[in-house]
């Protein structure tokens, strides 16, 4: 199930009012023995994070689905970009119950689907902890939770079964501008620079790759090298963006959209382009035909 974005501000008593992570969405799906951790595009990512596939295989009930968020945690912060070069200590956030011990819950309200996850579930090991919820002052906790640094809030309707698609009994208020971008091309390196100067990237829109700009900062050395031989692999000769006039005429590379990238940034141009953006991480989760711009309701 995914949130949608909005720009409101508001405190409902239907509402229940959680953190928004900044990590990577992950199912866990148990059955007897066998453990699956997978993303949303059915990736198993149970030997990335070993100690929190040890944590499920312990749980008492052997029979259940649930939904989380894998999210490295340093000073009280979560980061995206903390995940992406193994920093900080690793936890499994669990916010949802889809199935338990033979039962399909999800036809059941929100909250009762917590209850039954609190219930059920052993939430002492370091690694596994239960996403908590507020009820009131939905204002009030994003200011808090902006004043944080956190990423922003998701606001559950209390009444909202867990549907598999994207819903506005969900939604994402958010203290941060980030986008998921397609990856369709680079630009050549300046100065002392090595590897690429800028990614150039994209969303799709009524089935074609918009281009929405050039990320050239968020960078390290590291990423710089290692990116760079993955483009290189993934060269064509034009590019897979429409028709923009503001694509580069010269200095680019074009590459298939094999890769998916986060990126934050200030804010969207009128032309559909982002102000001030910055590299965040790759992201292996997410296929690149799902990567859309992101709008508010």
């Amino acid at each position: 199930m995914l949130a949608t974005l909005t720009e409101k501000r508001f405190s409902n008593g239907s509402w229940i009012f959680e953190r928004k992570l900044d990590g990577i969405r992950l199912l866990a799906f148990r059955d007897g023995k066998r453990l699956r951790l997978l993303t949303r595009n059915k990736l198993d990512r149970k030997a990335s994070f070993p100690h929190v596939a040890e944590a499920l295989l312990k749980q008492p009930s052997r029979d259940f689905v649930i939904d989380g968020e894998v999210v490295a945690m340093k000073g009280g912060k979560d980061s995206f970009s903390l995940l992406q070069h193994g920093a900080g200590s690793i936890v499994y956030y669990v916010f949802d119950l889809l199935h338990l011990d033979g039962r399909n819950t999800r036809g059941l309200p929100v909250l009762e689907r917590k209850r039954l996850l609190q219930e059920a579930f052993d939430f002492s090991p370091r690694t596994l902890r239960m996403t908590t919820h507020r009820t009131t002052f939905g204002e009030r906790y994003l200011d808090e939770a902006c004043s944080k640094g956190w990423e922003g809030l998701i606001a559950k309707e209390i009444s909202s079964i867990y549907e598999t698609k994207r819903s506005r009994a969900w939604l994402k208020l958010k203290c941060v501008n980030e986008q998921e971008l397609v990856i369709g091309g680079f630009t050549d390196p300046r100065g002392s620079r090595t590897g690429f100067g800028a990614l150039l990237v994209g969303y799709y829109e009524d089935g074609v790759l918009r281009y929405a700009g050039a990320v050239g900062t968020g960078f390290d050395r590291e990423v710089l090298q290692t990116l760079h031989v993955k483009l290189v692999k993934l060269e064509q000769p034009s590019p897979p963006f429409a028709a923009d006039e503001e694509l580069p005429k010269k200095g680019a590379h074009w590459v298939k959209p094999r890769l998916v990238a986060q990126a934050g940034f200030a804010e969207w141009t009128p032309t559909g382009k982002l102000r001030h953006p910055r590299f965040l991480g790759l992201r292996t989760d997410k296929s690149p035909s799902d990567v859309v711009r992101e709008r508010p309701a």
